[in-house]
């Protein structure tokens, strides 16, 4: 794992340099840089295989095609035997050198033939061409800002920043998304010209004309097989992606709640690993979320070398530091423990495995049932009862959710505006009096239904398989893996999402809806 960066227009060795040293936190190992004519790529390394000659920037036999490469790539080893075979050598045993050659032998569509996480930029002087990577899920972050015929890109938005020209105006639109869900979804960032490059799509700059073009998409095309079948290769599948996650020349671990996905992670792992797997759990003093007794009941029954973290003090104290990581507004609570338990990980491994992605794809999560039984039943109450809820509701004291559920219910005829009914953190009212009145104008004409409504009108025929797409899409990206990304490579540490396999992926989405949802039973 590491932090790249990169300008194409501007040959400036301070800048670069400056891009560099802030994201120094995830790769503290090793720096380097490539600097010619207008092209600067700039790399820190976070070693994790060929501990010595896996330095970047990387290139190919005659230096003409560069790259700089933060992720982990799984097949490597398949893809190089058969670059060798085809002619190509190589001076490194690193992942990252497979990729410039992929790219020599196949051109622009290498990235398809690529299993793994990644954020990456290949500079081809053949063509003065630069290439920017996203993997196909948003595992692996990775920003990029064009402005006045040059194209910054970098790991995270503070690198940019270094930048003097770019100027630090919000995305009024941006703002708006995030006090409806909690994150920025999409392209855009918190400031207006710097944007993210979405997962599954790749950057093309060439010459001053820019492209970017979608390489993969989820798609959800339902198959009937027994449950036995769907059961069987799930197991299959899960246990060759973790055991492809255990490649590794550092020490590794996992993070582990007791839940049913890191619990099946852990198991996995103690199949495949000869010494006992280090797991690690965090836990809070007070309140119902405290998980660390079934944690410790997964780890002795697996055996292994497990590390609690209870905490018992205020943690608002490194919130300025959390921020600082995360560079832009994102409210998810669980960034603290998830911070605070990288920072105890950093003492014993390098890379852990972690349960990300397995609600998105098995449909885990409690709105889930909630939006999926409202959708298929709700219509069934007389319309003009459901729509006199929230007004009779009004009249007396009642939770902020069990409001929100009825304007849900009220409005399921407008499956957009029930969806943000029920999920959004401030509706329209909650913003007129929550923002200033100038701030509030420039927003009155962003229609945050248009960016969802895609999602409810497309070959997706079942309603939960859409709901589960638009997360996939959205949710998992912009909130769950950019924190686990940003808080893990806050203390130098690597985190694998063994749900997140490419092969996993493509076989869940054909798996039907009632296998993962069934009655009251949700991962089912």
């Amino acid at each position: 794992m590491c932090g790249i960066c990169g300008i194409y227009g501007l040959e400036d060795k301070e800048v670069i340099e400056d891009m560099c040293k802030v994201i120094r936190h995830r790769g503290p190992d090793e720096s380097g840089f490539f600097i010619d004519k207008n092209i600067c790529l700039g790399h820190h390394r976070l070693s994790i295989i060929d501990l010595e000659t896996g330095k970047q920037p990387i290139h190919n036999e005659n230096h003409s095609i560069w790259i700089v490469y933060n992720g982990e790539i799984y097949n490597y080893k398949d893809l190089k035997k058969d670059l060798e075979r085809r002619g190509h050598s190589f001076y490194t045993k690193t992942d990252t050198e497979v990729l410039v050659h992929l790219y020599e032998e196949l051109g622009d569509s290498f990235v398809k033939k690529i299993n793994g996480m990644f954020a990456f930029a290949v500079w081809d002087s053949n063509g003065n061409k630069l290439l920017l990577c996203r993997d196909r899920l948003g595992i692996k972050p990775l920003y990029y800002c064009f402005i006045d015929g040059k194209l910054l890109f970098a790991s995270e938005i503070k690198s940019i920043l270094q930048y003097e020209e770019i100027k630090r105006e919000i995305d009024y639109q941006a703002l708006n998304d995030f006090f409806t869900f909690r994150y920025i979804p999409g392209s855009r960032t918190i400031f207006k010209d710097i944007k993210k490059l979405l997962p599954g799509h790749i950057l093309i700059y060439n010459n001053g004309g820019l492209s970017i073009n979608k390489y993969w998409d989820v798609n959800f095309s339902e198959e009937e097989r027994s449950e036995k079948y769907y059961s069987a290769e799930i197991l299959k599948l899960l246990e060759e992606s973790v055991k492809r996650r255990l490649m590794s020349d550092v020490p590794l671990g996992a993070y582990l709640s007791g839940g049913l996905d890191s619990s099946a992670i852990v198991a996995i792992m103690s199949k495949f690993s000869e010494e006992p797997v280090r797991t690690f759990s965090v836990g809070f003093d007070e309140g119902d979320v405290n998980e660390l007794k079934y944690a410790k009941i997964v780890a002795d029954h697996f055996g292994t070398d497990h590390h609690e973290l209870d905490i018992k003090y205020d943690a608002l104290g490194i919130l300025p530091k959390i921020i600082w990581h995360l560079d832009e507004p994102l409210a998810d609570p669980a960034a603290i423990p998830t911070y605070l338990m990288s920072e105890l990980t950093r003492k014993y491994v390098t890379v852990v495995l972690t349960g990300e992605g397995s609600d998105e794809l098995f449909a885990g999560y409690s709105h889930y049932k909630l939006l999926y039984f409202t959708h298929r039943y709700g219509k069934l109450i007389p319309r003009f009862i459901r729509c006199s809820m929230p007004s009779i509701l009004s009249k007396f004291q009642n939770s902020l959710k069990l409001r929100r559920f009825f304007n849900h219910l009220s409005n399921l005829e407008n499956e957009v505006d029930s969806y943000l009914d029920l999920i959004s953190v401030f509706d329209k009212r909650e913003k007129e009096r929550l923002y200033l009145h100038s701030v509030y104008k420039k927003m009155r004409g962003y229609n945050v239904g248009g960016d969802i409504r895609p999602y409810f009108e497309n070959d997706v025929k079942n309603y939960l398989n859409q709901i589960l797409l638009m997360d996939i899409k959205r949710w998992l990206p912009d909130d769950l893996l950019l924190k686990i990304d940003k808080m893990t490579m806050a203390n130098s540490v690597e985190a694998r999402v063994p749900f997140l396999d490419n092969n996993l992926v493509e076989f869940t989405s054909r798996i039907p809806a009632n296998l993962k949802l069934r009655g009251l039973r949700d991962k089912y």
